[in-house]
């Protein structure tokens, strides 16, 4: 870390030095709503925000959300099949719920329910906006964002007609349709969003469907009193993905997979009402959120079947479903002296949800190593079915002040009030606890300083502390025997410390931000061998995570800009024993690259006006594949190109290509002790076309 806090040195300055307090510079003013659900100023904001907008996510049209979101500093979204998706933001790659996911600021599942492939659910390539919170969320948000809160919004309505039409096809049988209208009649407006995508899938076993359907009316009865709905449907049928392959299939035949029957398939529906009132002639707002949300997922999962001894394989069907009643209310007052804002809320959900599971006897080809069919094991020891209601009550507080015109303080907190109500309808035994209640309270507190070194320049300093409580799959699904530990786990909790400059020059000719984070999580839950052939979770471990992230862009000319995003990062066990003989220890944790590194070209040549083409260069460094650090994979570099022309006014033609050079690489690569490294391909060279027509605009 010297070397990254001599460089942060040299960049605090950098404002300084390259461009002083010149006349002609023009400030741009991002505003981001993620951290305290209101519009405010990114400078102002002591914490690391990134944004991919609109405009970036129209040029893009991405078919999965990493295509969006690996553009942001430190985030490398990992894909799965169809838009599967596991998340690395400060912490390594996992499918654990250090991550809260939400749409418009409302979550997009409630705590007890997390869902690694959450952003699936949201209609990504519809969005207006997305902001990536980095880090513990604030005092506004609770259990799950340790690493960080992705937040997508909808677009608003327009105050016109409008309608778009987007047909594409490419690849392996890909074709997605694409559509959208709007309008607004006086006070009232709506929008709606559609989305109908179906592909083969480029390895075996991999076709996908969705159609998913967003809409969002805006009505405004009064110059202070705005009412906003949203109704978001995905329904989704797809083969999960299968497990990794091995080093020689991975290299000889990426395409094949050793799963013929799995999948996964989702229904997700979320309905909020947004009530927003000025009072106190504009110095006050009050904000009512009240929503619902049903969710059902079925799923075979190809990843999760494992050997028993010789050629015995058993696997897990499963059926996970919820319901949400939620509410979040706020109330915002800004004071005259020291431009001094209070913030105060409470958010509540109520999510009864349902968990049946049961074992399968797996059959294979010992000659194909195909997983070929599957039956149910009529031993119930193993398998599952109980009711899990969680409840949340969570009251917090949030200031800003600035004693000083350049400062800016902000401090916040807030209380969670969790707990679980937990009902089994199979007998209770050695792997299902007896009926319960699970209770956990925690205090959240933030801190953070804003200073703007220039009119375009701001630094900043903060303290965040986070936490995330055990899930229900955490706490009542044991297994070897474990239920009277399992539900006795406790939340894990994080500390936060980082600083960072932002700023944006000549009208988006130049824009640089940089952070600087160290982060420190304790009561990390372990799977801990008792004996041998039994272990069971316990919060043992301690880890840490560190590192500096660069946004870069630059825009010399109007045809050509440059945009590079950077990130060198450090995770480490500090204490994780998992037996009492082993020891990862101050090992560096797997699925941790130190560096990634995103970097984009792109050209409008002005002789040629419509066009644009970009070229990007993905680079993802090194990874451990196990904890005890004995494999490495050796990372990849990747290069995709992205062209579109508007033939005219309400015509635009464009198409991609995904790993132009076809490199073989792999999506994620791991190895269990005593077992040989697996290996889940990358997509190959991919080709994808189509045009958009926008009425109206």
């Amino acid at each position: 870390m010297k070397k990254i806090t001599i460089l942060f040195l040299f960049l605090i300055l950098f404002p300084f030095l390259t461009f002083g307090e010149e006349n002609d510079v023009t400030k741009i003013e991002d505003v981001v709503v993620t951290g305290t659900r209101e519009a405010e100023s990114a400078r102002e904001v002591p914490q690391t925000v990134g944004i991919v907008k609109g405009e970036e996510i129209k040029e893009i049209k991405p078919t999965h959300p990493a295509q969006v979101m690996n553009r942001v500093p430190g985030v490398w979204i990992r894909q799965t099949t169809g838009e599967g998706h596991m998340t690395a933001i400060r912490q390594p790659l996992t499918t654990q719920p250090l991550y809260l996911f939400l749409e418009d600021g409302i979550p997009i599942r409630s705590t007890g329910f997390f869902n690694h492939n959450a952003l699936y659910e949201i209609n990504m390539p519809g969005a207006d906006r997305i902001e990536v919170m980095k880090g513990p969320g604030t005092a506004l948000y609770g259990s799950d964002a340790i690493g960080g809160a992705i937040n997508v919004l909808t677009k608003a309505t327009s105050l016109t007609p409008e309608i778009g039409i987007t047909p594409e096809a490419g690849s392996y049988g890909w074709n997605r349709l694409l559509a959208t209208g709007s309008n607004t009649w006086n006070d009232f407006g709506v929008r709606l969003d559609l989305n109908n995508t179906h592909t083969n899938g480029w390895q075996e076993d991999t076709a996908y469907n969705r159609q998913a359907v967003t809409l969002r009316s805006d009505y405004t009865p009064n110059a202070t009193t705005s009412i906003k709905t949203v109704i978001a449907y995905s329904n989704i049928d797809g083969h999960g993905e299968g497990p990794g392959l091995s080093k020689a299939d991975y290299e000889s035949r990426p395409w094949y997979s050793y799963s013929t029957f799995n999948f996964r398939k989702v229904n997700a529906f979320r309905l909020s009402f947004d009530i927003e009132k000025e009072v106190s002639e504009g110095k006050g707002l009050i904000s009512v959120i009240t929503y619902y949300r049903a969710n059902k997922m079925d799923l075979h999962p190809g990843w999760w079947i494992f050997s028993i001894g010789g050629n015995n394989y058993r696997g897990v069907d499963y059926t996970n479903k919820f319901q949400s009643f939620g509410l979040l209310g706020k109330y915002r007052y800004d004071f005259e002296p020291m431009r001094t804002r209070l913030v105060m809320g409470i958010d509540l959900d109520y999510s009864p949800g349902d968990f049946f599971e049961r074992r399968t006897i797996v059959t294979r080809d010992a000659t194909t190593f195909k997983y070929t069919s599957y039956t149910y094991d009529t031993s119930t020891t193993n398998n599952f079915d109980f009711d899990a209601t969680f409840k949340g009550i969570s009251p917090y507080i949030h200031t800003e002040v600035s004693p000083v015109e350049k400062l800016r303080l902000t401090i916040g907190a807030r209380y969670d009030d969790i707990s679980y109500d937990y009902d089994t309808r199979l007998a209770a035994n050695a792997n299902r606890p007896e009926d319960t209640k699970r209770s956990f309270s925690h205090l959240s507190p933030k801190a953070g300083l804003t200073y703007a070194l220039t009119e375009y320049a701001s630094a900043f300093i903060s303290y965040n502390h986070g936490f995330r409580v055990p899930s229900s799959g955490d706490l009542f699904r044991g297994s070897n025997g474990t239920a009277s530990t399992s539900v006795n786990l406790q939340p894990i909790k994080i500390d936060s410390y980082e600083t960072g400059i932002k700023t944006g020059f000549l009208d988006n000719k130049l824009t640089f931000d940089v952070s600087v984070y160290s982060m420190q999580k304790t009561d990390d839950i372990v799977s801990y061998s008792v004996t041998s052939g039994l272990s069971e979770k316990r919060n043992a471990g301690k880890t840490e995570h560190k590192g500096i992230e660069v946004g870069l862009g630059i825009k010399p000319i109007k045809e050509v800009g440059l945009d590079v995003s950077y990130s060198n990062a450090k995770h480490t066990y500090i204490d994780y024993r998992v037996s009492s003989t082993v020891s990862y220890s101050e090992k560096e944790i797997p699925a941790a690259p130190n560096q990634i590194v995103n970097t984009r070209l792109y050209y409008a040549p002005s002789f040629f006006n419509g066009c644009r083409v970009e070229l990007e260069w993905i680079k993802l460094d090194e990874y451990w594949l196990d904890d005890a650090n004995t494999e490495k994979y050796n990372g990849h570099d990747l290069l995709n190109v992205r062209a579109s022309y508007k033939a005219a006014k309400s015509w635009e033609i464009f198409a991609r290509a995904i790993n132009v050079t076809d490199k073989l690489y792999a999506e994620s690569a791991s190895k269990s002790s005593g077992s040989a490294a697996q290996y889940n391909p990358g997509m190959p060279q991919t080709f994808y076309a189509g045009l958009t027509y926008n009425w109206g605009k």
